[in-house]
């Protein structure tokens, strides 16, 4: 007997600018690269993006993602990772934990609009 079976879902966000993305998502929030795309040249870039089992998509495509899109990551040892941003000192963002009902989130705001609210329970 066959089961319908679901992965874990990867988010796709909208970009505007690649370096400011690299910078956001590289160099602040510690992702590294799984992959580049280009149809030729001077198209726009679709990037994937992981960090510690969290996979994203960045897209300039323009029907791709609706800027200002937020994402909901539970996550484990939010503190070291409010740390780990803290001592980057990075010149757009200094996030706070928050403590919520649900638990403490960690909210960035990515140079485009997007959410991701980082939560631990």
């Amino acid at each position: 007997m066959f089961s319908i079976e679901f992965e874990k879902p990867i988010p796709i966000l909208r970009m505007f600018d690649e370096a400011k993305a690299r910078e956001f998502y590289l160099e602040f929030l510690g992702f590294d690269v799984e992959f580049e795309h280009r149809f030729e040249p001077g198209m726009p870039l679709y990037l994937g993006i992981s960090r510690n089992g969290l996979e994203l998509h960045l897209s300039e495509h323009h029907g791709d993602a609706s800027p200002g899109s937020t994402l909901f990551v539970p996550m484990h040892n939010i503190e070291l990772f409010h740390a780990e941003l803290a001592a980057k000192h990075y010149g757009y963002a200094r996030p706070q934990i928050v403590q919520q009902d649900w638990g403490q989130v960690l909210e960035v705001h990515d140079p485009f609009g997007n959410r991701i609210r980082f939560c631990q329970r």
